[in-house]
């Protein structure tokens, strides 16, 4: 059986899905491992700046986190100028 092009390409593209699928997955669950690490580490008292340092986030993000977990954050005050 002779396969037509646009059946070779929508199998390409279908596998492509899957792979691009699989990869979100996986990096979902290492962000929620990093997650939970960064929150075990401030409320082991470390200083959230190099918290967030070594986990190479925003300050946004990481508050973002640490609120989610219950701890106490200092509401966001943007810059002013």
């Amino acid at each position: 059986m002779v396969e037509i092009p646009e059946e070779q390409q929508a199998a390409t593209l279908k596998a492509l899905a899957q792979v691009v699928h699989d990869r979100n997955k996986v990096v979902a669950e290492w962000d929620e491992k990093v997650k939970a690490a960064a929150v075990t580490a401030v409320k082991a008292g470390n200083v959230r700046t190099r918290v967030r340092e070594l986990c190479e986030v925003s300050p946004k993000t990481l508050y973002a986190w640490l609120k989610s977990a219950g701890l106490p954050v200092r509401p966001y005050k943007p810059r002013s100028g």
